[in-house]
């Protein structure tokens, strides 16, 4: 049997997406997007997605209530933003809890941003600049058990990831298409006052069954958006979203850089476009934190955050969700 709020609205006050769930201090805390209603035609670029703020929700369990703690940070609050605050993540290191978030500078770049609290909740204030050297969106940050910080981001389209494979930003640089290798999520290593990177970001390869690259026009299977890391018996598993596909897929890897072996999918599409989402561990067991257009009927830019329990067998394989089918 589910649980009473598995694959339901988490919040129905405000629309969120592309939920980034952690345990932090025994609660459960949800670092969504917030979209608005915006009465704008839908485009590959994502115009549509005009997100302005964040706030932060929390659970104290599975089963309780979730709760909008209210604005956290502002695109007023950061200086070097002009618009388009998408998709977060948060960590907790050196008694800080450190929100990192994509928006577009004063030249319509996406790059990525850090603000820091002494709350999970916010509020949260920002980095006077963008990090140097970042660009894209989607950042997912990762503490391994080292201490080490691997932030994992980027995405393609809107996301104007391919844009930058001269290294230096090119509006019109020609996409990826029919054999050519597909571009995988970026990669780099945070400081440990997570105020730079300390490494160059780089892609990651994502490896077919044979090991070889997997190509752009695999829409299947070959990375879009939206990357997640956790780990598992010593692996590590990178999941992602296939975008115009609409799947959740995930490849895994005995190094936090890859290379990565594709491995199978995670959940079957939901209603809308994009899928985003999240995999956290909670009372020993795995989570999928998710979001699909229903509390707005399909309107792709007023989504809603769920969650629902994964099967992950012994040897780390996740068996795929199909997000609508009844409950046994």
């Amino acid at each position: 049997m589910r649980r009473k709020n598995e694959r339901k609205p988490l919040v129905t006050n405000i629309y969120t997406a592309d939920p980034s769930a952690h345990v932090f201090n025994g609660k459960i805390y949800i670092y969504p997007s917030h979209d608005v209603e915006r009465d704008v035609p839908d485009d590959d670029d994502g115009d549509q997605y005009m997100m302005e703020d964040y706030h932060v929700l929390s659970m104290d369990s599975l089963d309780s209530e979730c709760v909008d703690n209210g604005l956290a940070l502002s695109q007023d609050d950061v200086p070097w933003v002009s618009k388009q605050m998408w998709a977060p993540d948060a960590i907790y290191k050196n008694g800080k809890y450190y929100l990192i978030f994509p928006a577009k500078d004063k030249e319509g770049i996406f790059r990525l941003g850090v603000a820091e609290s002494d709350s999970p909740t916010g509020p949260f204030k920002p980095q006077k600049d963008f990090i140097k050297g970042s660009y894209s969106i989607d950042p997912a940050v990762f503490l391994d058990e080292d201490g080490r910080t691997y932030c994992y981001y980027g995405g393609l389209w809107g996301g104007q990831l391919e844009m930058w494979q001269t290294g230096s930003f090119n509006r019109d640089e020609a996409r990826p298409s029919g054999d050519d290798p597909a571009l995988g999520p970026m990669f780099a290593e945070f400081s440990e006052d997570m105020t730079e990177f300390i490494t160059k970001p780089r892609h990651l390869e994502i490896l077919d069954e044979n090991g070889e690259p997997l190509k752009a026009s695999d829409e299947d299977r070959r990375y879009f958006e939206g990357p997640w890391m956790h780990k598992l018996n010593g692996k590590y598993y990178l999941s992602y979203s296939t975008g115009t596909t609409h799947y959740l897929c995930y490849a895994e890897s005995d190094k936090p850089d890859g290379p990565f072996t594709y491995k199978g999918r995670v959940m079957e599409p939901v209603l809308g476009w994009t899928t985003h989402h999240s995999i956290v561990n909670i009372d020993r067991e795995w989570y999928l934190f998710y979001h699909d257009c229903e509390l707005s009927g399909g309107v792709t830019h007023e989504r809603c955050v769920k969650y629902t329990k994964l099967d992950v067998d012994s040897e780390g394989n996740i068996r795929t969700i199909h997000p609508y089918e009844e409950a046994e």
